[in-house]
């Protein structure tokens, strides 16, 4: 781990590997940074930052304080500041909210291109049925935090798998430790829920906008709008892949960032 002061002399404690120009990984709901883990192996010629999300794992006196009005802020200001940090204009490569937090904060930070795998972004229609906010809220207080997380993974990671949910949650690495980010989880969703795609966004920068055939629908629609709302970017869809794709398929993932990348930066 590496600890990054910032131009405000805010210290920002990261995981760093390999030499180049910098790529920061920004991680997304329910997994912790160490979800990249198989991805940094096929990254050799970038330098990986590997940050905590504000409030998954890190320390945050307010956290508890923090609204869904604010959640997407305080990460996209998270980010940034990051940005700040590091040397030259960094990559951002998000994964779920984390791709929907790069391309936020790309819209005022300097940053050489944006790599983004099925941003959290609701299309209209499917914002209405969704409620998995208010739902898990329910369940955790009922004392039902287990049976909360299921119904997010259930829902978002593992639409296609759910009459074996628990057998393949027994093979999840991180389970059941994430049951833990249950109610950061849920402010998150909130976030989700009520955030609205503008029909322009205002990103200088390249982006890659990713999405698997074997994940939910309604990220691959919002894929495809979050495409058509950026003024550079490309979008490209893997068969056979779902919702984890960097994770899960880290180096056909990775072979198109690369051929982005040297084309765009």
């Amino acid at each position: 781990m590496q600890t990054l002061t910032t131009t405000g002399e805010t210290r920002i404690t990261v995981e760093q590997h390999g030499d180049g120009q910098p790529l920061i990984l920004l991680h997304g709901g329910m997994a912790p940074r160490q979800y990249w883990n198989p991805v940094i192996p096929h990254l050799e010629d970038y330098t990986s930052i590997v940050p905590q999300r504000p409030g998954f794992g890190t320390c945050l006196d307010d956290l508890a304080e923090t609204s869904a009005d604010d959640v997407l802020k305080r990460e996209t200001e998270y980010v940034r500041t990051l940005v700040d940090a590091v040397d030259g204009e960094p990559i951002l490569f998000g994964h779920s909210y984390g791709a929907l937090t790069a391309i936020e904060a790309a819209t005022d930070a300097p940053v050489g291109a944006v790599i983004a795998y099925e941003p959290a972004v609701l299309p209209d229609d499917y914002r209405e049925e969704a409620n998995l906010a208010a739902r898990m809220d329910s369940l955790i207080d009922e004392g039902k935090r287990h049976e909360a997380v299921k119904r997010y993974i259930e829902q978002v990671l593992n639409p296609e798998e759910t009459n074996d949910l628990d057998a393949w949650l027994e093979e999840w690495p991180v389970w059941p430790d994430c049951v833990e980010l249950a109610e950061e989880v849920v402010r998150m969703n909130q976030s989700v829920e009520q955030y609205q795609l503008s029909d322009q966004l205002d990103v200088d920068a390249p982006v890659l906008v990713l999405t698997g055939t074997d994940g939910p629908d309604f990220l691959r629609e919002s894929a495809r709008t979050v495409h058509e709302a950026l003024p550079h970017s490309r979008l490209v869809e893997f068969e056979g892949i779902s919702h984890s794709g960097p994770s899960e398929a880290p180096e056909v993932i990775t072979a198109e960032v690369d051929a982005f990348l040297d084309t765009t930066t």
